[in-house]
Protein backbone atom coordinates (compact mmCIF):
# COMPACT_ATOMS: atom_id res chain seq x y z
CA UNK A 1 0.00 0.00 0.00
CA UNK A 2 1.19 3.53 -1.02
CA UNK A 3 2.41 5.55 2.34
CA UNK A 4 0.48 8.06 1.63
CA UNK A 5 -2.64 5.81 1.85
CA UNK A 6 -1.34 4.04 4.46
CA UNK A 7 -0.75 7.32 6.42
CA UNK A 8 -4.34 8.81 5.97
CA UNK A 9 -5.79 4.87 7.50
CA UNK A 10 -3.82 5.31 10.14
CA UNK A 11 -5.20 8.96 11.21
CA UNK A 12 -8.59 7.90 10.40
CA UNK A 13 -8.18 4.80 12.74
CA UNK A 14 -6.83 7.83 15.30
CA UNK A 15 -9.85 9.73 14.51
CA UNK A 16 -12.14 6.76 15.24
CA UNK A 17 -10.24 6.14 18.84
CA UNK A 18 -10.76 9.44 19.63
CA UNK A 19 -14.65 9.89 18.65
CA UNK A 20 -15.14 6.66 20.33
CA UNK A 21 -13.15 8.36 23.65
CA UNK A 22 -14.57 11.39 23.72
CA UNK A 23 -18.27 9.66 23.49
CA UNK A 24 -17.71 7.66 26.38
CA UNK A 25 -16.45 10.05 28.21
CA UNK A 26 -19.74 12.68 27.21
CA UNK A 27 -21.53 9.78 28.36
CA UNK A 28 -20.08 9.51 32.37
CA UNK A 29 -20.37 13.20 32.45
CA UNK A 30 -23.62 13.44 31.74
CA UNK A 31 -24.23 10.04 34.08
CA UNK A 32 -26.09 8.20 31.38
CA UNK A 33 -25.56 4.87 29.09
CA UNK A 34 -24.47 5.07 25.87
CA UNK A 35 -27.11 4.00 23.49
CA UNK A 36 -26.63 0.60 22.38
CA UNK A 37 -25.78 0.23 18.64
CA UNK A 38 -28.20 -1.48 16.33
CA UNK A 39 -27.71 -4.04 14.14
CA UNK A 40 -27.04 -2.94 10.56
CA UNK A 41 -26.98 -6.10 8.55
CA UNK A 42 -29.53 -8.70 8.22
CA UNK A 43 -29.67 -12.28 6.82
CA UNK A 44 -32.60 -12.83 4.90
CA UNK A 45 -33.27 -16.28 3.52
CA UNK A 46 -33.93 -16.27 -0.54
CA UNK A 47 -34.92 -19.83 -1.05
CA UNK A 48 -33.50 -23.13 -0.92
CA UNK A 49 -30.19 -22.86 0.02
CA UNK A 50 -29.78 -19.32 -0.92
CA UNK A 51 -28.98 -16.12 1.78
CA UNK A 52 -28.73 -12.20 1.18
CA UNK A 53 -26.96 -10.21 3.55
CA UNK A 54 -28.83 -7.05 3.58
CA UNK A 55 -28.22 -3.50 5.27
CA UNK A 56 -30.99 -2.47 6.89
CA UNK A 57 -30.64 1.28 6.94
CA UNK A 58 -31.09 1.32 3.12
CA UNK A 59 -32.54 -2.38 1.95
CA UNK A 60 -29.42 -3.15 -0.19
CA UNK A 61 -28.26 -6.44 -1.00
CA UNK A 62 -24.11 -6.72 0.48
CA UNK A 63 -23.46 -9.85 -0.40
CA UNK A 64 -25.21 -13.41 -1.56
CA UNK A 65 -24.37 -16.92 -0.08
CA UNK A 66 -25.35 -20.38 -0.71
CA UNK A 67 -25.45 -21.78 3.28
CA UNK A 68 -26.22 -19.75 6.49
CA UNK A 69 -22.87 -20.01 7.76
CA UNK A 70 -21.27 -18.22 5.55
CA UNK A 71 -23.71 -15.18 5.47
CA UNK A 72 -23.43 -14.86 8.91
CA UNK A 73 -19.82 -14.60 9.06
CA UNK A 74 -20.27 -12.12 5.93
CA UNK A 75 -22.88 -9.90 8.12
CA UNK A 76 -20.08 -10.46 10.66
CA UNK A 77 -16.86 -8.55 8.61
CA UNK A 78 -19.48 -6.21 7.12
CA UNK A 79 -20.54 -5.24 10.68
CA UNK A 80 -16.80 -5.34 11.67
CA UNK A 81 -15.63 -3.49 8.75
CA UNK A 82 -18.36 -0.82 9.47
CA UNK A 83 -17.16 -0.26 13.10
CA UNK A 84 -13.37 -0.20 11.41
CA UNK A 85 -12.10 -3.36 12.83
CA UNK A 86 -9.83 -5.92 11.12
CA UNK A 87 -11.58 -9.47 11.66
CA UNK A 88 -10.61 -13.13 10.83
CA UNK A 89 -12.88 -15.96 10.67
CA UNK A 90 -11.50 -19.02 10.19
CA UNK A 91 -12.48 -21.09 6.53
CA UNK A 92 -14.21 -17.22 5.06
CA UNK A 93 -10.88 -15.36 3.09
CA UNK A 94 -11.40 -11.93 2.09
Amino acid sequence: MPQSIQERAEGLAALRVRATIATSAMYAMIGKEQPVQEVRFQVINKGSGAYHVVERSTGKVMGMCFTWKAAVNRAQVLEARADGKKINIEGWSQ
